[in-house]
């Protein structure tokens, strides 16, 4: 039971890190800028922008809980139960970012959850 709950923690919250990275990253915009003093002004948008940091703490989260599921799962189980967040970023760039998810992606999306059902079943 925990390791399931531990699962999920840790696909959330990789979904959630994901989603706000890229939200925040959207609203830093473009940064193919090639001077020192040009990153030194990205880098202070970057720090002060709360998508990105929030991002950065469900990312961490994410790391540690995937850590403590190996301490006590084997990584054969681990590995394609977490793979389920391929599933949750597309819902979260779907509804989050608005992004628009054409049927190919919807049928990868299908074919990793059939994966992991497979895997996952004793």
């Amino acid at each position: 039971m925990i390791t399931a709950l531990m699962v999920l923690i840790v696909v959330f919250s990789n979904a959630a890190g994901d989603v706000l990275l890229t939200r925040g990253m959207k609203n830093i915009g473009d940064i193919s800028a090639v001077s020192p003093l040009d990153w030194l002004r990205v880098a202070g948008r970057i720090a002060s922008n709360t998508d990105f940091l929030a991002g950065v703490f469900f990312l961490a989260v994410s790391f540690f809980s995937f850590l403590a599921v190996l301490s006590w799962a084997d990584l054969s189980f681990v590995i394609p139960a977490t793979s389920i967040f391929y599933v949750v970023a597309i819902l979260g760039a779907k509804f989050v970012l608005k992004e628009e998810i054409n049927r190919m992606r919807w049928a990868g999306a299908l074919l990793v959850c059939l994966g992991v059902a497979m895997v996952c079943i004793p």
